[in-house]
């Protein structure tokens, strides 16, 4: 595993107690926290480098400019893409309405069908209803079985009965952890292709924090991601888009303004041939986009394989204990989907308490100085679907250990106690 305590002290927020005990904080799933290279890279800027981009001679825009560019560089790197084809958003909500106004909007009619699953967040689900309604395409769900893995038969099914234009998944369940598996998915899209080509859509929020991902051995047509999930600050995430959709013009921009044109006259304005700048309309949030690049090259130094191989360890202990807890249901994925295959499963372990409601499971574990999660986790459709009032999610990152896990499975002995 990852030296946990090594790292753990380069996140200044980790030194805090909470009432009065270390802070154990399993919240990752929500936001992470962010190492002091990130602090110090968004600080540096501040200090050092402030002006816009683009739109002056004078030294220290030229190396906001420099600054601003290189970053978007290595964040693009990181994910094994060309710089033209990120897109930076405010978040993957964005990235996602992003796709829904820029392409959607342009590419689907009345008698399309999206398909998304039940197991969305509500970024990569309530987008598509509102685009269902503005269109007059139809949005339909693949299910999930029993442990939360999604229905391949049926996603098969729809492909083969609907015009599906667009299938829009998330990559790793916030709420199940769940890994979809992408190559079976796409061999399904493509074994389906018709005149008109299916898009497929990755919700990243999860799965960039935790595992390599290259864009192009992806081979998606977007995918989507939050900086503040993987160390980066809030307010910064970005959209991949394969370069072809952007060269033929089949995504457009969505933002309108300043930047990203080449020309404005009364009658008409032509957008900037670069595609980069024809995407980036107004000014850039240039700090959070350095913190965002400070956190790639932060990961890259752990290296991805190994962040992945620590966060199954984690997860797969988290299962070990909890499952020793009487009161504990665990959700989500416990035995591999076929024998001799790793758990496929990564960067949460969601619960139920059998005789304490999630809120007040949180609240407990909040008085030990552990921080979890509790609700619905924006999930509420796959909440319903299984009769889940509420759950209990604990989530890891490169700073959490076993000894994180043990903190939380001590902290499930006060509920115990509390609720005889």
């Amino acid at each position: 595993m990852l030296g946990s305590q090594m790292i753990k002290s380069q996140f200044p927020i980790l030194s805090r107690r909470v009432n009065d005990k270390p802070l154990v904080y399993l919240d990752n799933a929500a936001t992470s926290q962010k190492p002091q290279v990130v602090i110090d890279a968004i600080s540096n800027y501040y200090t050092q480098h402030n002006s816009n981009v683009h739109r002056g001679v004078h030294r220290l825009s030229d190396e906001s400019t420099r600054v601003f560019e290189e970053s978007r560089n290595s964040i693009a790197s990181f994910f094994g893409a060309e710089s033209e084809e990120l897109i930076v958003t405010r978040n993957a909500t964005e990235a996602i309405n992003g796709v829904a106004y820029g392409w959607a909007a342009q590419n689907l009619q009345a008698g399309d069908v999206i398909v998304t699953s039940l197991m969305e967040h509500h970024a990569n689900f309530v987008v598509w209803q509102e685009v269902a309604k503005r269109t007059g395409a139809k949005l339909e769900f693949v299910g999930v079985d029993d442990q939360g893995r999604l229905k391949l038969d049926e996603l098969r099914q729809k492909l083969e009965t609907s015009p599906v234009k667009l299938v829009a998944l998330v990559h790793v369940s916030n709420t199940t952890g769940t890994v979809n598996p992408i190559k079976k998915i796409k061999k399904i899209i493509a074994n389906n292709q018709k005149e008109t080509p299916i898009r497929l859509l990755l919700d990243g929020a999860q799965s960039a924090p935790h595992m390599p991902i290259n864009f192009k051995q992806l081979d998606v047509d977007f995918y989507v991601f939050s900086g503040h999930k993987m160390l980066a600050p809030m307010g910064v995430g970005g959209l991949l888009v394969k370069k072809e959709l952007l060269e033929s013009g089949e995504m457009k921009p969505w933002l309108f303004g300043g930047g990203m044109i080449f020309s404005v006259l009364p009658e008409a304005t032509e957008y900037n041939p670069d595609l980069v700048e024809r995407f980036t309309a107004g000014t850039p949030d240039v700090a959070s986009i350095v913190g965002l690049a400070a956190a790639c090259e932060y990961l890259k130094t752990l290296e991805m394989r190994k962040v992945e191989q620590h966060d199954r360890e984690l997860v797969l202990y988290a299962i070990e204990k909890l499952s020793r807890i009487p009161e504990v249901k665990i959700i989500g994925p416990v035995t591999p989907a076929q024998a001799g295959q790793s758990l496929d499963r990564l960067g949460s372990v969601a619960f139920i308490h059998q005789t304490a409601h999630a809120h007040d499971v949180s609240q407990i574990l909040d008085s030990e100085g552990v921080a979890v999660r509790s609700g619905h986790h924006c999930t509420m459709p796959l909440h319903t679907h299984f009769g889940w009032q509420a759950t209990t999610r604990a989530s890891f990152s490169v700073y959490s250990s076993k000894t994180d896990v043990d903190a939380l499975v001590k902290g499930l002995e006060k509920i115990s106690q509390v609720f005889k």
